[in-house]
């Protein structure tokens, strides 16, 4: 079964850059559908990209476009969240998701079967 960690939280200034990465530490990641979410304490799980196993689909949350990107790094079997501009409102704890044959509806959290643990990312203005 697909194990996914999630690592690269920390806490930075507003308008910082940093880049979280998610492992599968039980196998490949590559034919997989990635996506990123997050929560904020007493707020919904919220969608913030996704990236299709084909890399066919990409997608964002509107309060993250153009400040995000999705990306793959399959010889080092990581997905990789990079997060530039870094508002107070991103605080949140970051979650890895991954699921196989998801083509579309990438914003819902249903879809998705595996969840790591999740990594704190704080954004202090």
């Amino acid at each position: 079964q697909v194990q996914l960690v999630e690592s690269g939280g920390a806490q930075v200034q507003a308008g910082d850059s940093l880049r979280l990465s998610c492992s599968n530490s039980n196998g490949v990641l590559k034919v997989y559908t990635v996506g990123w979410f997050r929560q904020a304490p007493g707020k919904d799980r919220e969608f913030v990209a996704a990236l299709t196993w084909a890399g066919g689909n990409i997608v964002y949350a509107d309060s993250v476009q153009g400040r995000f990107t999705i990306s793959r790094d399959n010889a080092k079997n990581q997905v990789y969240l990079q997060m530039n501009d870094l508002k107070p409102d991103d605080t949140a704890v970051y979650y890895c998701s991954a699921t196989d044959g998801l083509g579309y509806y990438l914003r819902d959290s249903s879809r998705y079967k595996y969840w790591g643990q999740g990594t704190q990312v704080t954004v202090s203005s």
